[in-house]
């Protein structure tokens, strides 16, 4: 298909223009008209370009692409490679970043109550990322939560904060959203997940009683990408849109 009519149809399908974001979403990097092809993937990395090169991928389609606010604008280096791979081998690049958070489909934050068994409730905090809810099977008590967290993100989390209470209301958000934790308390949560953990996330949860989760922001933003690969082949029929794992212990 036509790379316009694609682009056009995620911008609108993931509805970009609400979000105030910390980079460009849709279209980052122009490559070849027509794809077929698309490589997807959580990062942008050189790793992922050059699978994405190998396979003869006309498209690489991520939740963390480039030309983030605040970073040194000039091409060198590490920048340098990345986007001369992708440029030599005429290759799109399309990142969506908030909008991939936020969709109540395929985001990640929808995703994540999947895998984990939760039902959404509401969503809070900042640009309503942050989503409350119960867990599917009932209440249960931390250690058990931790024990489901790991089984599905097939990691260990990082709990802080009490450990001995019952969670019968969870809020989760993925990636470096340490902060909306005061979100999730101001909700009534017992337990809070997300991926990042600060130094002060520590004391907060210790002192606002809401067991806090750290799982790891790859860990957590691994699946709404997954989701969107298999909604496009449902779409478009057409295309072959396949995910590529690239580890990432964080």
């Amino acid at each position: 298909m036509q790379r316009q009519v694609l682009v056009e149809y995620l911008n609108n399908f993931l509805e970009v223009t609400r979000f105030r974001d910390y980079a460009p979403n849709g279209l980052q990097v122009e490559g070849k008209n027509t794809i077929k092809n698309i490589l997807c993937g959580v990062s942008a990395s050189q790793e992922l370009i050059d699978e994405a090169v190998r396979c003869n991928a006309d498209a690489v389609l991520v939740h963390h692409g480039w030309f983030w606010k605040g970073e040194d604008p000039c091409v060198c280096a590490m920048k340098k490679r990345r986007l001369t791979t992708v440029l030599t081998n005429n290759v799109n690049l399309m990142a969506y970043h908030l909008p991939l958070d936020a969709h109540p489909t395929v985001g990640n934050n929808a995703q994540l109550a999947k895998l984990f068994g939760f039902q959404t409730e509401k969503t809070v905090g900042e640009l309503d990322l942050t989503h409350v809810g119960s867990i599917l099977d009932g209440p249960m008590p931390v250690a058990a939560l931790k024990s489901r967290l790991a089984n599905a993100l097939a990691r260990e989390p990082l709990l802080v904060g009490p450990d001995n209470i019952e969670v019968r209301r969870v809020g989760w958000c993925s990636g470096g959203a340490q902060d909306e934790i005061f979100a999730a308390a101001e909700a009534g949560c017992d337990a809070f997940i997300s991926g990042e953990i600060s130094e002060r996330t520590t004391y907060i949860a210790r002192e606002m009683g809401i067991a806090y989760f750290s799982c790891g922001h790859h860990a957590t933003e691994r699946y709404g990408v997954q989701a969107l690969a298999e909604h496009l082949t449902r779409i478009f029929p057409e295309l072959r849109a396949h995910y590529f794992e690239v580890d990432n212990p964080v």
